[in-house]
């Protein structure tokens, strides 16, 4: 089944609260983590990240789009994060590693994100140890971006890869999800669908999540 993690950073944070519970028909939700620095955006971090899982029992897909992501796995592992998401290209090898083992070490799932320059091969001294890998289909630090479908080659790539190896592995996809392009994503063999102003925006959030699963509404 394909599953719908909504993305806050499209929500209204002054009603944040109100707003999640309005997807909680969703599988999970996405947290947008940003430092200025790896992204040109700064979003939301960990003393937010422990408000939302205050107040949600939904599982929480924490995206770090942030340089030298290990200084932070594990505090935000230890904030509610249920799977930690950091970029490949934001570390060098042995500390991408490293930070791979520390989330395993906290109990939770790991997953890494490559950006659309970043092609699938990258992945391969890491996949064995993923949960989840994320392939952005726009240049990742704001929201509301056009769907770049050539990034459709890097989810076969990667999906093939990870069946190759024989890995339950989750392929997720970010950046201008709707309708439309969450059957083009599932189709060349993403999962997990991240989806920010499409659902946010929605009269119905319910219908649209339904909807993007490929239900009928």
């Amino acid at each position: 089944m394909t599953k719908i993690a909504p993305s806050i950073l499209s929500a209204d944070f002054t009603r944040l609260g109100d707003d999640i519970v309005s997807v909680n028909s969703a599988d999970m939700l996405h947290f947008d983590v940003m430092d200025g620095v790896f992204v040109p955006n700064i979003s939301v971090g960990i003393p937010v990240l422990e408000s939302v899982r205050a107040m949600t029992d939904m599982m929480l897909d924490v995206h770090l789009m942030i340089t030298r992501p290990g200084r932070y796995a594990e505090r935000f592992c230890k904030a509610g994060a249920d799977i930690l998401v950091f970029h490949l290209e934001a570390d060098e090898p042995q500390d991408i590693l490293a930070s791979i083992d520390t989330v395993r070490k906290c109990g939770k799932k790991v997953g890494l994100a490559l950006k659309p320059g970043t092609p699938a091969s990258a992945l391969t001294p890491y996949v064995d140890g993923l949960d989840m890998v994320l392939v952005m289909t726009v240049e990742p630090g704001f929201g509301g971006q056009s769907f770049k479908a050539d990034m459709m080659d890097k989810v076969r790539e990667v999906r093939k890869m990870t069946e190759s190896r024989g890995l339950s592995c989750d392929i997720e996809v970010d950046g201008g999800i709707n309708p439309k392009t969450a059957r083009i994503c599932t189709e060349a063999g993403a999962n997990v669908l991240v989806a920010g102003s499409d659902i946010f925006k929605a009269e119905n959030r319910a219908e649209r999540i339904l909807e993007l699963r490929g239900g009928r509404v």
